[in-house]
């Protein structure tokens, strides 16, 4: 069997003839509708892409010879033979995840079909260049090695995610951003240091995209997700995709001033795990890790739950803002805190305060807790690439040309 790659499936994307191009669409078309429908035959796929039986038909034979789906049954759809069905093959390919913060790296390998199948978190003293152009090449063996024999050769790239701002900003110092990676092209030394194709990410967008992807925000078309990683960040989702901004730094959530000790401070020195650290520290106690303060909680460490009170307030204030500009269907809180204490947090923030989401029909409640876990936006910046792999992406050039392969 050939071994797929994302080069392979997207042969003349950006080189070639329009044929090409249009060739590398259909068969994203096809896979991304076999990948939504679990499994599906020619004629479903014909009707839902716009191809013809025909072009299904080759481009299935192509995509089943390189490795990218694989027969599921039959099923009967009237008369004649029972159809075949097919379905994305979880061995084609595989994704990897990393995700930096301040102090450690986080990463995942994903399969194609979405699980789990290596984790790893390094503690760093500092995730600059230098550190990381050591550690990442040996995280990426590491999680090949340890998966599979083929994983190697399977590889379709890698999607990191890292805290903004993007770039030099009237932002840039605050505690929570990355050191020395200012005057930097992130992702041309990434791609080179890991030797893979690679995709850059803001960490609160990705955690958001793997909410609404395998959390609690599957049916939800317009939500706001606040990310606890080492700072803060917000994930802004409506329609069909994440809100940017310009240039990639929307959702900056953790430098709004709010009221906090008597005074008007950046969100995120009152409201992170950074900001809950030193208060626990401060009591010569550790919480360097989710472990230390799921015992805190157990324990109701005094110095944990006068945290709690006083975040609660900064946060609400926070988020009357975001239900004001955004107008989301819920807000939606997860990361790097164990749940029982974003359990805690959401219980105290306060939803008195004029809203546009304060309305009595409501489909969401207007605070929820995601589903994802921890690592979040780990396993979205290796979503990342799985969804570049099969989702159909056509320049203009070659949108007129689409018909002639049809």
């Amino acid at each position: 069997m050939a071994h797929p790659t994302l080069a392979s499936l997207d042969a003349g994307q950006t080189h070639g003839s329009n044929a090409e191009r249009s060739r590398a669409f259909n068969r994203s078309l096809v896979l991304g509708h076999v990948r939504a429908s679990g499994t599906s035959g020619r004629a479903e796929i014909a009707r839902a892409s716009g191809l013809s039986t025909q072009a299904v038909s080759k481009i299935i034979a192509d995509l089943v010879a390189d490795g990218w789906l694989q027969e599921a049954g039959r099923r009967s759809e009237g008369r004649g033979l029972p159809a075949v069905q097919y379905t994305i093959d979880p061995s084609a390919g595989f994704a990897l995840g990393i995700e930096l913060r301040p102090a450690a790296v986080l990463a995942a390998l994903i399969g194609l079909d979405g699980r789990t199948l290596f984790t790893r978190r390094v503690v760093v003293e500092r995730a600059d260049p230098d550190t990381l152009k050591s550690l990442l090449p040996k995280l990426k063996d590491e999680a090949l090695t340890r998966c599979t024999p083929t994983a190697a050769q399977r590889i379709l790239g890698a999607g990191i995610v890292m805290p903004g701002p993007f770039g030099v900003t009237g932002l840039s110092g605050a505690a929570s951003d990355l050191p020395g990676w200012s005057d930097l092209d992130p992702a041309d030394c990434f791609s080179r240091w890991l030797d893979l194709p690679v995709s850059i990410e803001n960490d609160a967008n990705a955690a958001a995209m793997t909410e609404r992807v395998l959390g609690v925000a599957q049916d939800i078309s317009s939500f706001a997700y606040i990310y606890f990683g080492t700072g803060l960040g917000l994930g802004l989702f409506s329609g069909d995709g994440i809100q940017r901004g310009a240039q990639g730094n929307a959702g900056e959530i953790g430098h709004v001033l709010v009221p906090y000790n008597n005074g008007m401070f950046p969100l995120e020195q009152a409201v992170s795990r950074m900001a809950l650290r030193e208060r626990i520290e401060a009591t010569g106690r550790h919480a360097d890790v989710i472990e230390d303060l799921e015992a805190l909680m157990v324990e109701r460490h005094p110095a944990l739950f006068a945290w709690l009170d006083e975040a609660a307030g900064a946060l609400s204030h926070a988020i009357h803002i975001v239900e004001n500009l955004f107008d989301p269907d819920t807000v939606i809180f997860g990361g790097a805190l164990p749940e029982s204490l974003l359990d805690a947090l959401l219980a105290r923030i306060d939803l008195s305060a004029s809203s546009v989401a304060n309305r009595p029909e409501r489909a969401y409640p207007r605070l929820l807790r995601g589903a994802c876990g921890r690592m979040t936006a780990t396993r979205g910046a290796a979503a990342l690439v799985i969804n570049q792999a099969l989702t159909p992406r056509m320049t203009s050039r070659a949108a007129a040309s689409v018909a002639a392969a049809r």
